[in-house]
């Protein structure tokens, strides 16, 4: 446990950051699963209209620093080939 007031400080922060982060990740993943689930179940159309969202919220997250920037251009990358096949 930390002892000095500036410590203390630093740990209360990095939880509220961490708590952040996660929610980020967590909503993130939702959109992903769901295009993933528009593609798999051979709704074309509806993904494509989903396509954008989801690269809306890789772009964000690239942007907040919960994903690498070149982490994200490759699932970008990857997801539009899956629609495309």
């Amino acid at each position: 446990m930390p002892i000095t007031k500036s410590a203390k400080k630093a740990l209360r922060k990095s939880l509220k950051n961490r708590e952040r982060n996660l929610t980020r990740k967590r909503a993130l993943a939702k959109t992903l699963k769901s295009y993933e689930r528009l593609v798999k179940a051979e709704k074309i159309d509806e993904a494509k209209n989903h396509f954008s969202k989801v690269q809306k919220a890789l772009d964000k997250a690239s942007k907040q620093g919960i994903l690498k920037p070149n982490k994200a251009a490759r699932k970008k990358s990857r997801l539009s080939k899956l629609l495309k096949a």
